[in-house]
């Protein structure tokens, strides 16, 4: 799995990240809406559990890919 993580470029992580995860811009980004419902226990809907995989998927990619990043570099 590492190394299909390490062929997915920063560039298109960090873009996905700022666009999908963070639309619609306002009022409140869908990702942000989504974790407060699935905090708060209220997230029960499958179009809100499709939305917050939709959106939190670019996120945790880069999350997965940055702390691969750091373990090999610390190496």
């Amino acid at each position: 799995m590492g190394d299909l993580i390490q062929k997915i470029p920063w560039w298109l992580l960090i873009v996905g990240s700022l666009t999908l995860g963070l639309a619609p811009f306002q009022p409140v980004p869908h990702l942000v809406e989504k974790l407060s419902m699935l905090f708060q226990g209220t997230l029960h809907r499958p179009v809100d559990i499709f939305d917050l995989l939709l959106h939190g998927a670019f996120p945790v990619l880069l999350i997965v890919k940055t702390i691969f990043f750091a373990r090999r570099s610390g190496k």
